[in-house]
């Protein structure tokens, strides 16, 4: 299915087209479009101002309120007709955007029923809502039609169904601004807290496992080097990483679980004799487990 062919179709591909669309508009069944819908689409018309894509914008959105009140055949078809084309095209450049090679046709019907199926959430406060409205749509559809054409585990998309009904607004008006700012402040006070922990319990490792530590993610060495450097086994110097790492883990866990931070052993019963602060019976310093 060609864009083209589509365009042929539009009552506005034609040379005598804002007439012909308006005749298009008052052979559709009075109980389809009521008169308030066919007035805003009378004021449209007759305005000389605006552009055919003005003009097909702004008659699909009343076509849509009417649609949405009353679901009738003979209002969606013209929907259909009047848009189709530019649909097909948005579907195809998204379509090669993301590498699909699914048939453009196929996914504008799927646009299609959902247009049909959700014109409760329509909302035609503005002149241009069906375009927008719809670009959401093709967006949505496509990365449906792609989820369930692959074979792998992909990126979940969220379902069609629990996507907002109308595009958010991309002004940046000063509430955002704000609510942006103490985002962003309230962010780096909590990483500032994350790295004051991180370096509390880093200090109370031992030497080696603090050494071991900076030499592969300060140093950013190799861990042969590294192994080197203590003067230890490549595998044992993986185990150290492994442990320490553990050990600011779980005790940085008790903390954001909401536990007192008094660096007790993570399990208990197991070292015998050893003092609570003592990692492996040779360390002096109160350390971490």
């Amino acid at each position: 299915m060609q864009a083209s062919d589509l365009l042929h179709s539009s009552p506005l591909s034609a040379i005598d087209g804002l007439a012909r669309l308006g005749g298009r508009i008052t052979a559709l069944d009075r109980k389809e479009v009521d008169r308030e819908d066919r007035a805003r689409i009378e004021r449209v018309l007759g305005d000389e101002s605006l552009s055919l894509e003005e003009v097909r914008d702004a008659t699909s959105t009343a076509l849509m309120d009417a649609f949405r009140k009353v679901t009738g055949r003979g209002t969606f078809g013209l929907l259909y007709e009047l848009n189709a084309a530019h649909l097909l095209t948005q579907v195809a450049g998204r379509l090669r955007r993301y590498g699909s090679k699914a048939d453009p046709g196929d996914v504008l019907q799927e646009v299609f029923f959902n247009v049909y199926r959700y014109p409760h959430r329509f909302d035609a406060s503005r002149e241009d809502a069906f375009r927008v409205w719809t670009a959401m749509i093709v967006r949505n559809t496509v990365l449906k039609h792609m989820r369930s054409r692959s074979t792998g585990g992909g990126r979940m998309e969220i379902a069609f169904e629990d996507l907002s009904d109308q595009p958010i607004a991309s002004g940046h008006t000063p509430l955002t601004g704000v609510l942006d700012d103490e985002a962003q402040a309230e962010c780096s006070r909590a990483y500032v807290v994350y790295l004051q922990l991180y370096i509390q319990f880093y200090t109370m490792l031992s030497d080696r496992e603090r050494r071991a530590l900076h030499l592969v993610e300060v140093d950013d060495v190799s861990y042969r080097e590294a192994a080197a450097d203590l003067g230890i086994k490549l595998e044992n110097l993986k185990m150290v990483i492994f442990r320490a790492r553990r050990k600011i883990h779980r005790a940085m866990r008790r903390v954001f679980d909401g536990l007192s931070p008094d660096c007790k052993p993570a399990r208990i019963g197991r070292t015998g004799s050893r003092q609570p602060g003592d990692l492996d019976g040779r360390e002096t310093t109160r350390n971490i487990d």
